[in-house]
């Protein structure tokens, strides 16, 4: 009966340790995304090819975790690049000027049906505002080269207009709602 009590108690350890610490980005399979309508009949999807991910766990899962996030604004891609260069300037994103969009955590939580809801800090062009997203959690595995890895993705919807992004303030060509999808394939520290 101790063997098997403590047999038990390793594998709980174990399991323990195989999720907490901290995570970065492996940005060859991570994406920040975007889409928003055009004109009301189309849409737009682009993402920012330099973004940085974190998350620190303390256990098996995201309870209690810190996670953050953050864009560089000039390094924004729809595949066109005058449209691009537009969404850089002070009619939109302001790059010079707000050269980082970023987002940190202040709570993460499970919902009634054992879902991740995600609450924190959305900064962008200057202005702070808080969010709540859900957040969907892959599992945690090994790698090829026997890393941990770790999968989460996230869909929200931001109203740009909040955000000092006034351009087209009547929503008439340019919708106020941009949703954004993020994937992280953390690798463990």
């Amino acid at each position: 009966m101790k063997k098997v009590f403590l047999s038990f108690i390793f594998t709980l350890l174990s399991v323990a340790a195989f999720a907490q610490g901290t995570w970065e980005a492996d940005h060859m399979h991570s994406s920040v995304n975007f889409t928003i309508k055009h004109m009301g009949i189309s849409f737009v999807q682009g993402r920012f090819d330099k973004f940085d991910g974190r998350a620190a766990t303390s256990g098996a899962g995201l309870d209690k975790a810190d996670l953050s996030f953050s864009v560089s604004v000039a390094t924004i891609n729809t595949g066109v690049n005058v449209r691009d260069r537009h969404l850089v300037s002070e009619d939109f994103f302001d790059a010079e000027k707000y050269p980082i969009i970023e987002f940190k955590s202040s709570s993460v939580t499970k919902d009634k049906n054992n879902n991740y809801i995600v609450k924190g800090k959305l900064t962008m062009r200057g202005v702070e505002k808080e969010i709540t997203a859900p957040v969907t959690f892959g599992g945690i595995t090994k790698n090829k080269d026997g890393k941990e890895v770790m999968g989460i993705q996230t869909k929200f919807t931001v109203n740009r207009l909040d955000y000092g992004i006034k351009y087209d303030p009547t929503a008439a060509g340019i919708a106020k709602d941009v949703e954004v999808t993020a994937y992280f394939e953390l690798v463990k520290q």
